[in-house]
């Protein structure tokens, strides 16, 4: 099991409040919009090109919870499969979607156990994930092995430095207080360079890094410079050959 049992018991915990855009999600409520954007123009740049728009794009959102960013890419047209560790966060999922009249591919468990072998997806995403695994580099690696030829894997996380300790943890969690107590632990957070190195050993070439930065008092995120705290990276499989062939349907 590559997901800490005790995130997993929190974020069951929390699966009750995960679309209470005024809670304790309220944060990523906010960044979503940001990052769809930037998805889009990921999509837009790499895989439009080669025949691949975000309509009818296969897309995997690992750790996706009850499905706040994989709401919004199917309701764009995307095929989305959702996985997440926490079981009560894939019930909420589950109904927040029926509800709203989406079909999404939701599994609880782990990538090993609920991917099966031969599934290839044209984006893959790690969004706020790899902070909440014990063996990051194996669960990267998990991961990409389902990233089909000329795909993307997206991953955001928080770096391990001083100034995230001061922002991400004490500002977030204790002053400000837009996160729960203990949704972080600082010696789990991910320094770019090892996740590129991760990312590396799976085969796959990073093609961007930028930095994030949330003002909790205002509740707005933007993109900056800085990578010391919040980062967002892309990385690609290299294809052999161009063209939607690259991809056989694997749904079930």
């Amino acid at each position: 099991m590559s997901a800490v049992a005790s995130e997993v018991d929190r974020f069951n915990r929390l699966a009750a409040v995960w679309w209470d855009s005024r809670g304790p999600m309220r944060p990523l409520h906010v960044v979503n919009a940001l990052r769809l954007a930037y998805l889009g123009e990921l999509v837009d740049t790499h895989l439009a090109p080669l025949g691949r728009p975000l309509r009818g794009l296969r897309v995997l959102d690992i750790g996706g919870g009850a499905g706040l960013l994989a709401e919004p890419l199917a309701r764009a047209g995307a095929r989305v499969t959702g996985i997440d560790a926490a079981e009560k966060n894939i019930a909420a999922a589950r109904a927040h979607a029926q509800s709203g009249g989406l079909s999404i591919d939701y599994r609880a468990g782990e990538p090993a156990t609920a991917l099966r072998a031969e599934e290839r997806f044209d984006l893959v995403l790690l969004l706020e994930v790899v902070e909440h695994v014990d063996d990051v580099a194996g669960f990267v690696a998990t991961a990409a092995r389902h990233v089909g030829p000329g795909g993307m894997l997206v991953a955001s996380t928080i770096d391990r430095t001083a100034k995230s300790f001061l922002f991400a943890i004490v500002g977030a969690e204790y002053v400000v207080r837009v996160l729960p107590r203990g949704t972080h632990q600082w010696r789990r957070f991910v320094r770019p360079a090892e996740l590129a190195a991760a990312a590396a050993r799976a085969g796959l070439t990073q093609i961007e890094r930028r930095g994030m930065r949330y003002l909790p008092v205002l509740h707005r995120a933007s993109w900056v410079r800085d990578t010391s705290v919040n980062y967002i990276a892309a990385f690609r499989r290299p294809s052999a050959r161009a063209g939607a062939s690259d991809f056989a349907d694997t749904a079930p």
